[in-house]
């Protein structure tokens, strides 16, 4: 079978051929590759095709596809039981790993000025939670759900439950999941109500959130002064992985933070893609701030549907059955998802990330030659291990500056490295993902496919 027949056969029965819509290859053209297996930092597609993997699920696999000691962990879940809809002692081993990487990060001080909040247990007035120290954890209980939509969606549910206040602000080209209230556009102004952005989602539901350029603190500012005190939250990427990688500018997630602590809201850090991928401790280990809620994917769960949101204790106690706000998942925490989630926290450890800091600062610094080589202008986009490319002349800061990019010039990139036997994110406007299982021979694969990948850029035409 050919990827072009299966992906005919699959766009019968399925809207498009896919079940998510970048794998369709929309935006590079050609039949999306169908894969029929994984190992180590490779990839083979239904014609037997081998390729060196620089998607990685999209992040998950940080130890690489079928890592033995996960294989292991999953197979004996599977041997017990694939779900129970009850709980087991793995979930708390789960939640009990989660807490210890984020204990390792030392948090700054919350303002005074805290978030108010209504005790759970008794419907009272709002009172103040106790402020944190220094050295307060950043998340000390865990909810497990299925998948980063979950989490995001319960994060923004659980801060407005705490809170009282109904808006959220969210940033230009940042991707939360496919929940109604996070598919919206920035209205016409610079502090306005957003518009939908995803048809099927009313308009009332998106004017609940308000769209801010990224790294953009007078925008904040703004939308802080006209609706201060409806706002529930900030909800951020810890570093924009959704419109290519973008880092925050210098003590801008710590500028969140203090804004949304002096205003009485909650400070939402997704690390999706970034927990436990970027450093042990997730983008906090690099630029620890005070976030209220912190919601993990990806590699928390290994490559198995799972997710999660943490945070300290006084807020997590508002989620039922203690508390007010609702979430429920027949199979969140399953037992098979848990498992393999575990066994990769376990396997990642210091010489895991050095490996995957190396390769990807390998990889990454030979993209910048080859393109430079080929007379491609370009800027190579990096934050922490995650890397992707900007074909500008300067680097970018938010999702506006990202759009004013040659595009055009990723489609043939992609397709020269498909052809040398490398896949790429179909999508200029992602991230791109190693493993520690990309040894010399896979890096040396992608270094040599890059210079013929960068003389297509550099001829491509719009």
């Amino acid at each position: 079978m050919s990827n072009q027949t299966a992906f005919d056969e699959a766009s019968t029965v399925i809207p498009g051929g896919v079940n998510s819509p970048v794998r369709a290859f929309r935006s590079v053209g050609g039949a999306p590759r169908f894969l029929v297996s994984g190992h180590g930092s490779y990839v083979v597609d239904v014609e037997g095709r081998e390729y060196v993997d620089l998607v990685c699920s999209w992040g998950p696999l940080l130890l690489g596809h079928a890592h033995p000691q996960v294989l292991d962990a999953v197979h004996q879940a599977v041997s017990r039981g694939l779900s129970f809809g009850a709980s087991t002692p793995a979930e708390t081993e789960l939640a009990e790993a989660v807490i210890a990487r984020l204990a390792r990060i030392e948090v700054p001080d919350r303002s005074s000025s805290q978030p108010r909040s209504t005790d759970p247990r008794s419907g009272a007035a709002p009172q103040a939670p106790e402020r944190a120290s220094r050295d307060a954890a950043v998340v000390e209980q865990v909810r497990l759900v299925s998948t980063g939509t979950e989490a995001t969606m319960t994060a923004i549910r659980l801060a407005r439950g705490v809170t009282g206040r109904s808006l959220v602000i969210k940033f230009a080209g940042h991707y939360h999941g496919h929940s109604d209230g996070l598919l919206a556009d920035a209205g016409s102004g610079l502090a306005t109500l957003a518009l939908p952005s995803s048809a099927g989602v009313p308009a009332e539901i998106a004017a609940q959130t308000l769209v801010l350029p990224y790294n953009d603190r007078a925008a904040v500012e703004a939308a802080f002064a006209e609706f201060g005190p409806r706002i529930a939250a900030i909800i951020v990427e810890a570093a924009s992985a959704n419109m290519g990688v973008v880092a925050p500018q210098p003590g801008f997630n710590a500028f969140l933070a203090q804004t949304t602590h002096a205003h009485g809201a909650l400070l939402i850090v997704d690390e999706v893609l970034t927990g436990f991928r970027v450093s042990p401790a997730g983008w906090l280990g690099l630029e620890p701030v005070a976030a209220d809620i912190v919601t993990f994917g990806k590699v928390i769960g290994g490559g198995m549907p799972l997710a999660a949101l943490g945070a300290r204790r006084e807020i997590m106690e508002h989620l039922a059955p203690l508390g007010p706000v609702y979430q429920a998942g027949t199979l969140s925490g399953n037992p098979v998802a848990v498992a393999a989630g575990l066994a990769t926290l376990q396997a990642a450890d210091a010489a895991v990330y050095a490996r995957v800091d190396a390769v990807a600062a390998t990889i990454s610094t030979a993209v910048d030659d080859a393109l430079s080589a080929a007379g491609v202008e370009h800027v190579v986009s990096r934050a922490g291990n995650l890397f992707s490319i900007q074909f500008r002349p300067a680097l970018a800061r938010d999702y506006a500056g990202v759009q004013r990019q040659e595009a055009f010039r990723y489609g043939p990139f992609f397709h020269a490295m498909l052809d040398a036997g490398v896949s790429l994110p179909p999508s200029a406007y992602e991230a791109w993902f190693v493993s520690a299982a990309h040894d010399d021979a896979a890096v040396s694969r992608v270094l040599d496919a890059l210079p013929a990948a960068a003389r297509a850029a550099a001829a491509a035409r719009p």
